[in-house]
């Protein structure tokens, strides 16, 4: 039973993937962390950092593509600032717009787990409407920028998925090649 929750079920990397998660991840913060610097404008956020996780480490995943992070950042982001023009800035009203911007994300397909944190740093921050602009939608164009052109270094990764990919994919068909 233990061994259950004790198992890595992740694959084993290359030593050259593993460096470019890295690589990738520091850049895309280093990036947006600069315009933050010389815009004097808050653009770096914590669910950025988890946001690269998924973009670096896990560029296959349908919680990694371009369509999940942003959709993914600025629902939940413009959930939680109207909701939060309501409802004050305690635990339970927290609690509340993080499990509805989840079910919304995924109501929409647009799931992308770090964005489940934008309503906590919406709420704590009160930053107002431009926090959907700055730091949301220029930070996730920075992320997947940066993401498109690391996983171009050899050896090279496809990011964002290709369309004709996924259809093959969903459609169950066995006869078409899966990658």
């Amino acid at each position: 039973m233990v061994r259950r929750f004790l198992y890595r079920h992740q694959s084993r990397n290359d030593v050259i993937s593993l460096l470019k998660s890295g690589f990738g991840a520091a850049l895309a913060m280093g990036v947006i962390g600069f315009f933050g610097q010389l815009s004097d404008l808050p653009f770096l956020i914590a669910p950025f950092g988890a946001s690269c996780v998924l973009l670096f480490s896990a560029p296959s995943s349908p919680l990694s593509q371009p369509m999940n992070v942003i959709g993914g950042h600025m629902v939940a982001s413009a959930l939680a600032l109207a909701l939060r023009t309501v409802l004050p800035p305690e635990w339970w009203a927290i609690s509340l717009v993080v499990g509805l911007a989840i079910a919304v994300m995924a109501l929409l397909r647009i799931t992308h787990p770090p964005a489940g944190a934008d309503p906590v740093v919406v709420f704590l921050a009160d930053p107002g409407w431009s926090f959907l602009f700055v730091p949301i939608l220029a930070g996730c164009m920075v992320m997947i920028g940066i993401a498109t052109l690391v996983h171009m270094i050899p050896k090279r990764t496809i990011y964002p998925l290709v369309l004709q990919d996924v259809l093959q994919e969903n459609s169950g068909d066995p006869k078409k090649p899966k990658r």
